[in-house]
Order: C-alpha cells, then sequence, then structure tokens
C-alpha cells in the first residue's frame, strides 16, 4: 500500500499543497518551522483520524480559515482508493471515499495505515502510562478498524460513569442527601464489556509485538537486550490468566464492585482500561528510570520496527514516515535504522538538511520552504 497523491487546503501552514508520491523513499528537506512535518501529519491524520502532535483538531486548520482538507490517493495492488476527511473543530468532521459523502470518519480507518518515528517517541519510554496506552491502542486500531468503535464505546461509557461519581462525591461533600446510584450498575456492565474487549485486543498484542520487538532491538544495539513487555493491569492480580473476553469482563465487574466505594469519595473511575499501563523492561529493570537516553532511544525504535513487522505480516504494508527522527540519532543508530527500513514499500523522510538523510535512503526529494513543496531533480 502506497500513496500516490497527498492534497491540502487550509491545513496548518498549507493554503493549498498538491503533492505527487511514489514508492520507495521520498524526503521532505528544509529548515525548521517550514511545513515538512505537517505534510507527513497529515498522512498520519488518515490513518489514526489523529495528530502526533497535538490532541485536538483545532491547531490542525489554518489561522483565518474555517475547516482544513486532507485528501490522498491510495493504491494497493491493483485497487485504488480518494480519501478525504473534512476538519471542522467544534462541529463533526466529514469523510468521503471516492468521491461518496455516505460515509463517517471512521469508514476511512484501514485505507492508510502508518508506522511513525519522530522525536515524541521518546516518550514511550520516558513519558507517562497515556503515551503508552495510546500506542497500543493506535495499533490495534490499525490491525482491526472496528476496534475505533469499541474504544469510543469506551470512553463514552467511562465519561457518563465519571460524571454520575462525581455527582456523587459533591453531593456527599456537601452534606447533600444521599443519592440513588443503582444507575452505576448498569455503566459497570457497559464499561466492563467494552473494557474487557479492549483488554483482550492489547493482550494479544503485546504478545505479538514482544519477540518482534526484543528482534528490533536486537538489530539497533547488538547485545544489548533482552526487552520484556510486562502489562499492568488497574484490576490487579486479579487479572493474571484470565485470557477471554468473559473471564476480562468478570474480572472487570468485579474489581468495579470492590473499587466503588473509593471512587464515590473521589469522584472518579479508578479501575479499567484507562488506568492501565505496560511496563517496558531492559534486561531485569524498567526501562523508564534506567535506561540511558541512547538504550530509550533504541527501546522506542524497536517497538515501531516491531509494529512495522507485525502489520506488514498481516498483508497490508504500513507507509513508514520518520519524522526529523536520524538528526536525534548517533551515526551508528542512524545507519542501522535506515538500513531497516529501507526496503519499505513507501517510505517518507523529513530532515532539516540534506546530511541527515542517510545515502542508503536515496530516492525523490523535495524542498520545503515557506509554505511551498517543490520537487528537487536530480
Amino acid at each position: 500500500m502506497h500513496v500516490t497523491h497527498l492534497s491540502l487546503a487550509d491545513f496548518r501552514s498549507y493554503a493549498r499543497a498538491e503533492v505527487p508520491l511514489d514508492p520507495g523513499v521520498t524526503a521532505f528537506v528544509g529548515p525548521n518551522g517550514q511545513g515538512k512535518t505537517n505534510l507527513v501529519e497529515a498522512i498520519g491524520y488518515l490513518a489514526t483520524l489523529g495528530s502526533h502532535r497535538v490532541s485536538s483538531d483545532a491547531p490542525l486548520v489554518r489561522m483565518g480559515a474555517e475547516r482544513a482538507v486532507v485528501r490522498a490517493a491510495v493504491t494497493q495492488g491493483e485497487r485504488q482508493q480518494l480519501i478525504e476527511l473534512e476538519l471542522n473543530p467544534g462541529k463533526a468532521n466529514r469523510a468521503r471515499i471516492n468521491r461518496s459523502s455516505q460515509v463517517k470518519p471512521r469508514d476511512v480507518l484501514g485505507i492508510v495505515r502508518t508506522v511513525l518515528f519522530a522525536p515524541e517517541d521518546l516518550a514511550l519510554v520516558k513519558g507517562d502510562p497515556g503515551e503508552r496506552r495510546r500506542f497500543l491502542d493506535e495499533l490495534i486500531t490499525a490491525r482491526s478498524p472496528r476496534m475505533a468503535g469499541v474504544r469510543a464505546d469506551y470512553d463514552r461509557v467511562l465519561k457518563q460513569r465519571n460524571t454520575l461519581l462525581k455527582t456523587a462525591a459533591l453531593a456527599r461533600r456537601h452534606g447533600g442527601r444521599q443519592m440513588d446510584l443503582s444507575t452505576l450498575d448498569v455503566w459497570d456492565q457497559h464499561l466492563a464489556r467494552a473494557g474487557a474487549e479492549l483488554l483482550a485486543q492489547r493482550l494479544d498484542l503485546i504478545a505479538a509485538l514482544q519477540p518482534l520487538a526484543d528482534k528490533a532491538y536486537e538489530q539497533l544495539a547488538p547485545g544489548g537486550g533482552p526487552l520484556a513487555l510486562e502489562y499492568r493491569p488497574s484490576a490487579g492480580e486479579a487479572m493474571a490468566g484470565a485470557t477471554s473476553r468473559e473471564e476480562l469482563y468478570g474480572v472487570l465487574l468485579a474489581a468495579l464492585g470492590e473499587a466503588r466505594k473509593q471512587e464515590i469519595e473521589r469522584g472518579v473511575t479508578l479501575v479499567g482500561p484507562h488506568r492501565d499501563d505496560l511496563v517496558l523492561k531492559l534486561g531485569q529493570l524498567p526501562a523508564k528510570g534506567y535506561a540511558s537516553h541512547g538504550e530509550s532511544w533504541s527501546y522506542a525504535l524497536a517497538l515501531r520496527l516491531a509494529s512495522y513487522d507485525l502489520l506488514r505480516a498481516e498483508g497490508n504494508e504500513p507507509v513508514l514516515v520518520l519524522d526529523d527522527v536520524f538528526a536525534e540519532l548517533d551515526a551508528r543508530r542512524r545507519e542501522r535504522l535506515a538500513e531497516l527500513v529501507a526496503p519499505g514499500e513507501q517510505v517518507l523522510v523529513t530532515a532539516a538538511v540534506d546530511d541527515d538523510v542517510p545515502g542508503v535512503l536515496a530516492g525523490a526529494r523535495y524542498a520545503v520552504f515557506d509554505g511551498a513543496v517543490e520537487k528537487v531533480t536530480p
């Protein structure tokens, strides 16, 4: 699978941009702040319905514009598709597939798949649990686009449940009358059902990623492993051994019941996938707090390489995006990473200067400067 053309309208710094793309390596080169990352960010948005840089759509719309449009032509084998997303901050976004407007944005998921390497990846190792949960859930959705609906259901139920708990907590603190919390039982069941599906997918993903990540780390930093990916659930040790969705549902439901008194006191849901963590271990120690800067980078890159290998093995090779990542690496890691990704069907690279792009990644070049994207003739 590869993107053959990218069109932008009022997206980030671009009033208009038309960028034809070929298979193989394409590098966008130009000084910082000129819009290189905006181009690959747009492709990533088509793949995930989100940005790796910001948490909302508003910053993606060019200043002074009401909406932004991202459009891409995509080829997979003999099949060609045209997908379009219209971003409307504060309103519902719109989507089109092959000119049809009778689709939801969620229907676009799975047409474009990407694996992104970016400086922000260091947060996978050094950052908060939310970074690692997001990594897992975006990869789950890339493997199975229907999981976007499960994630949305979980978030909706969680929001409703938190609202009820917060109201109960405020009433208790201010000496109000005791609230009827019988509806919590219903919300518990809904949360446990969606949560069990999400947990099952996360556990399956981690089992599939473990050997691939260990292999990738050995390729990047020979002799530096092994790696271990350990899922740490908020439901505690009761989840040990639970693998089926029904078992996970039962564990979550019981854990919610046990935590209810504390949740009412604090006014927030304390149990569920939204509170879990993925513990990344290097040898016997957690990478966070113990791994060096170089080891942390290698770990983050290994997770991305493992993601790429997993998606490729499942039949739809993703677009590889390397966003200003080579400038962050020492010479050895830079060359090893370039060698590993060079065979990809489509590899998109951003760099401030040509020298930041390793020679093995020879291919098309675009100069990006002051809102203009121009192909460089060899």
